[in-house]
């Protein structure tokens, strides 16, 4: 999986950083690709300046209905009927992204040309294909607000070819069935468990994006074990109070979050417009002296789990 941070900033954008979006790019072979989590004011003007097309998103997955992360759904959507993409696409998110989309279309006179799906979501699992597995954690935010957990698969193990020849069985279909690790029959009568001849599977990768939130016993099971976790850091740990109180996290909050769900990597977001350069380079060295393998997203960083 490959991320790129379309917006960084929390409430208000800065002339350095966008409203908050993710775009996902799981490098699959299939029409389910592109992924984004959250459009923020602007997001459609972000891809603009990337290889990724509006007409390649299969799903879009939002973690909450407050304007910094929906603003840009809209015109996000009417942009990508204009240009005559008829591939379906299906919105993810909290009750009310249903009446906000239809309100908005209808009050604006717009509409879309391509199959638009709308699942409002409730904690739990979230969707399911033969690659990925998405599940929603509830968080601590002043509306309802989601993280989201995406697991990958575990990869079949590779087929010992070199000893299958030896045993006089050669390539072909039958090579197919036992990768798969299914048992098969041969013309001499011998039968052949494919399972003994896969070495051990390739763990998927693991990836947890979270809204805005205040800590919350949620976080950690959503966090647990990731690959890697992205994360708020709205403001600094002096000012974790205020945060709190406006269902935010400080920076060591988060990395003691990151910490203690064991994730390999932290890559923080979200940060207020009230911080310069020298700030955020400040907000970046209170995470890491908790969790060092943290990163500070900038607006069109391209981070690989």
């Amino acid at each position: 999986m490959e991320l790129t941070f379309l917006g960084t900033s929390a409430g208000v954008p800065t002339r350095t950083r966008n409203m908050t979006s993710i775009l996902v790019n799981l490098q699959q072979p299939t029409a389910s690709a592109i992924w984004l989590f959250d459009c923020g004011e602007g997001t459609q003007h972000q891809l603009l300046h990337t290889a990724f097309h509006p007409g390649k998103l299969d799903k879009i997955f939002l973690t909450h209905l407050h304007g910094d992360h929906l603003f840009g759904l809209p015109g996000l959507l009417c942009s990508r009927s204009m240009q005559g993409n008829p591939q379906p696409l299906t919105l993810y998110g909290p009750q009310g992204l249903r009446e906000f989309v239809e309100t908005a279309l209808r009050l604006s006179g717009s509409w879309t040309d391509y199959p638009l799906t709308i699942e409002e979501i409730s904690a739990g699992h979230v969707f399911s294909d033969e690659h990925y597995t998405v599940t929603a954690f509830a968080l601590n935010h002043p509306v309802e607000c989601y993280g989201y957990r995406i697991e990958e698969h575990d990869k079949p193990g590779a087929l010992n070819a070199a000893a299958l020849k030896a045993q006089g069985i050669a390539p072909g279909p039958l090579f197919q069935q036992l990768k798969q690790g299914l048992s098969v029959t041969l013309e001499d009568g011998r039968v052949v468990n494919g399972q003994d001849y896969l070495s051990a599977p390739t763990p998927g990768k693991t990836l947890a994006i979270f809204g805005d939130t205040a800590p919350c016993p949620a976080a950690l099971s959503l966090a647990d074990g990731v690959d890697l976790m992205v994360h708020e850091t709205t403001l600094e740990h002096a000012m974790a109070e205020k945060a709190n109180s406006r269902g935010h996290s400080s920076t060591v909050q988060t990395a003691e979050l990151a910490k203690a769900a064991g994730v390999g990597r932290l890559v923080v977001t979200h940060v207020s417009s009230r911080y310069d350069a020298a700030g955020c380079a400040e907000l970046l060295a209170e995470c890491r002296r908790i969790f060092p393998e943290t990163q500070l997203a900038e607006d069109f960083a391209v981070v690989t789990v």
